[in-house]
């Protein structure tokens, strides 16, 4: 077989590689066979980006925001500046019980790691300040900082969790933050990318987070323009040079500003088409016009499957007529979701259940219940 040709059927060039793991009961597990399962679809990347956000592994801080910083500045003295200069801002809006660089591995062969440190905070509100919530709060500080700040982005903002994430493949990323060493969590999700249209940096990674909203994707956002004209709209800054910022945002919306449900929120972004509404009976077309009037620019078009993780759930959902493939699986307490059936029995090659959710319904797995 020729090269060039042999080397098309040596990469999947159209999707990235999603997983999630998390254990019903709340028993927390550390990161070694997430990071066996996503490695398993090494091919789905090409070590442009990697990531894995982790819930429940700050127990000793779980009362405070944990902001994971990145300072990216091209020189290591450029870095130290925009660290000072931010912890200047963070120090008047915040009480910073504890700080600390985000251990990693000393030798590592990827790609211009940037200084990167976590900051365990509480808000310190006055004013008008004072009449906001504080994870209202805790947006505004992210928004700031990520729009204005120069070589300093906020891109883990949550509380007991955390994002880890950079340029690599994400066994790579899971090794140089030792994750399968320092930290156990009670649900884990990663991804590793292959690029559409957006370059290879750290912050670009997924996955993209905002307060304990993280979101992993797979696919492309072909509506990313109008969806962000939209969230601008709200306050949200999207300043990262990629089309997954946008989902991450509207869940930060829908699912905690305006407390609308989550199957709802999956039939604003990715809704009936109109054909099948007009053979809905009256007052399911009803609710479904009203969703596609009221929130018609947060529509995902393009195709997609996301596995979004919040404190206590993780929900998998695909474009309306999935292009993007994604699989659910049980074994006792842990739930799956994966790109790929093989990932999961790797780790877990006895299920209980496995099944490939529809086109546009979510899949949501509650701590400490049985539903799914």
């Amino acid at each position: 077989m020729p090269r060039k040709r042999r080397e098309l059927y040596n990469k999947e060039i159209c999707a990235c590689s999603i997983f999630g793991a998390m254990n019903k009961d709340g028993e927390r597990f550390n990161a070694a066979g997430v990071m066996r399962a996503i490695a398993n679809m090494h091919v789905r990347g090409n070590g442009l980006g990697g990531g894995f956000a982790a819930y429940g592994i700050y127990p000793q801080y779980r009362d405070y925001y944990a902001f994971h910083l990145m300072f990216n500045g091209k020189t290591l003295q450029s870095q130290i500046s925009a660290k000072a200069e931010f912890e200047q801002y963070l120090n008047q809006r915040f009480d910073v019980v504890y700080d600390e660089e985000i251990p990693h591995r000393p030798q590592t062969q990827l790609r211009d790691p940037p200084l990167i440190w976590r900051y365990f905070a509480s808000p310190r509100k006055r004013g008008e300040d004072s009449r906001l919530s504080d994870d209202e709060y805790v947006v505004r500080t992210v928004m700031h900082t990520n729009s204005r700040a120069e070589d300093a982005y906020i891109f883990s903002s949550g509380m007991n969790m955390g994002c880890f994430k950079g340029v690599g493949y994400p066994e790579e990323i899971g090794e140089y933050f030792m994750l399968d060493q320092l930290y156990s969590a009670y649900a884990w999700t990663a991804h590793g990318r292959f690029p559409t249209n957006t370059q290879a940096w750290w912050g670009g990674a997924h996955p993209f987070s905002l307060l304990d909203t993280s979101v992993v994707h797979n696919g492309e956002i072909s509506s990313y323009g109008t969806n962000r004209w939209y969230l601008e709209m709200y306050g949200y800054a999207c300043t990262l040079q990629t089309d997954t910022e946008v989902i991450a945002y509207a869940a930060d919306l829908l699912l905690r500003r305006q407390r609308i449900p989550m199957e709802i929120v999956a039939k604003i972004l990715a809704p009936p088409i109109w054909n099948a509404i007009d053979t809905m009976n009256e007052k399911e077309k009803k609710l479904f016009t009203t969703l596609r009037m009221v929130y018609g620019p947060l529509l995902m078009n393009g195709p997609f499957a996301i596995i979004i993780g919040q404190t206590g759930r993780l929900i998998g959902l695909t474009d309306r007529i999935r292009l993007r493939p994604i699989t659910a699986a049980t074994k006792g307490e842990m739930f799956y979701l994966s790109s790929e059936e093989a990932s999961i029995r790797l780790i877990s090659p006895e299920l209980d259940s496995v099944w490939t959710p529809s086109g546009g319904e979510p899949v949501i797995c509650e701590l400490n219940s049985r539903r799914v």
